[in-house]
């Protein structure tokens, strides 16, 4: 578990580094108080390019600090869970204590750009990074424990239905409004079977 602690210290600094590149755009492009949809348009059509790449360069670097940190793939893949979600929050954490921003959880935010935009308010993100926190330090921990075919079947379902429910509605961040509504339906089924599915699954396995 002495390489968790390297893994959440790099995902906590490097979210403090992405966060503070959203701060310079809100700057360069105001209104620096406006919506993250409205803020997407704000922003010129090469520098979007850019951002998108960032994005990809942000992934590969938590790929990379996964891989070395991970003595086998199981490994390598808890600890991206583990990074991935510790990120996510200290990336909100950071925004919060640089701007004031966001306001509320239940603020909306454009999560992503590949391959369409992704929204959600904010709470839904930290929710499913709190799930990957915990679910990675627990396997971590428990290193003989082994998820069975469903269990991973149905984390992979939950995460199908979470991914839905950031965007289906993806069209409103084009037309530069937030969406009328979340879809806590999808998102919660899926919630609820990957987190159900693991536990079930890491239940079995201690047996």
């Amino acid at each position: 578990m002495r390489n968790a602690w390297w893994v959440a210290l790099y995902a906590t600094a490097m979210a403090a580094v992405e966060s503070a590149v959203v701060v310079y755009l809100r700057a360069l492009h105001p209104p620096p108080d406006a919506p993250l949809t409205v803020l997407l348009h704000a922003i010129p059509a090469h520098l979007v390019s850019i951002e998108i790449g960032r994005e990809v360069a942000t992934l590969v670097m938590i790929v990379a600090v996964a891989a070395t940190a991970g003595r086998n793939v199981r490994e390598a893949f808890l600890y991206f869970a583990l990074a991935f979600g510790i990120w996510d929050i200290f990336y909100y954490i950071w925004l919060w204590v640089f701007i004031g921003w966001p306001p509320s959880l239940l603020t909306w935010d454009v999560l992503f750009l590949i391959p369409v935009p992704w929204l959600s308010p904010v709470i839904a993100p930290v929710i499913v990074s709190l799930c990957l926190v915990a679910g990675s330090l627990w396997l971590l921990a428990h290193p003989s424990l082994q998820l069975p075919r469903l269990a991973w079947a149905l984390a992979i379902l939950g995460a199908v239905l979470v991914l839905l429910s950031f965007t289906v509605d993806y069209r409103y961040a084009l037309m530069r409004t937030d969406p009328p509504r979340f879809r806590w339906e999808l998102f919660g089924s899926g919630m609820v079977v990957a987190v159900a599915g693991v536990m079930r699954g890491g239940r079995g396995s201690a047996r």
